[in-house]
């Protein structure tokens, strides 16, 4: 459940889709690669590289199917919080183990959904160098197949605005790659068990990356 007890929205992650296809298409003009490997139906993880700000919108406009992004708490402030819990986002206090926000996330796989992780916890080179163990034990404990996604582009020509911010009107380029299982399918959830994992999805998100730098020449 979330903090005001209620479980993440599907319809409001529908929304939030809607609305970010609106924005992402006005303001940047994405170019998006291999979408269809994202499975149809069923809980799916996708696994994101964190190097600019708009990142999940980018996501939430460009996937096939709503996502329910895990967000850390500092950007649910203001008039900011209602909205992104309206729209079915999951806000996660990254300092501590957040049992509401594993629980929300857990609850968005259990109903069939697509649970949105940025792997390196926070904006940086975005090139999948340092993982956390959380996507591991999600993926583990909920047998939810990984897609890797690059977006690549944003750091090319920055805003006026922001650094965080790719300039207005350029491209961005979103590369899915092909799903994959991060367990051994034994169904161990032992920090070993789990170690293993993180090592074997980063392996995959890394080389999905340099096949995407080498599709898109970024």
């Amino acid at each position: 459940m979330t903090d005001s007890g209620r479980a993440p929205s599907a319809a409001g992650a529908a929304v939030g889709r809607r609305i970010g296809i609106g924005l992402m298409y006005g303001l940047w003009r994405p170019r998006v690669l291999g979408a269809w490997r994202v499975p149809s139906a069923g809980p799916v993880i996708l696994a994101v590289n964190h190097s600019h700000g708009i990142d999940g919108p980018m996501l939430m406009g460009t996937a096939p199917r709503p996502v329910h992004f895990l967000i850390k708490k500092e950007a649910f402030v203001g008039p900011l919080d209602p909205f992104l819990r309206g729209i079915g986002q999951l806000k996660v206090d990254r300092d501590t183990t957040d049992r509401k926000a594993i629980t929300d996330a857990l609850g968005v796989l259990t109903d069939g959904g697509v649970l949105g992780i940025f792997p390196e916890g926070t904006r940086g080179e975005g090139d999948f160098a340092s993982l956390r163990a959380g996507l591991a034990y999600f993926a583990v404990r909920s047998g939810a197949p990984v897609v890797p996604v690059a977006v690549l582009g944003g750091r090319d020509r920055h805003s006026r605005l922001s650094s965080a911010v790719p300039a207005l009107r350029s491209r961005v380029d979103v590369v899915f790659g092909d799903a994959f299982e991060a367990g051994d399918r034994s169904g161990r959830r032992t920090r070993k068990a789990l170690d293993e994992a993180t090592v074997r999805i980063q392996e995959r998100l890394t080389a999905h990356l340099a096949e995407a730098r080498r599709l898109t020449g970024r």
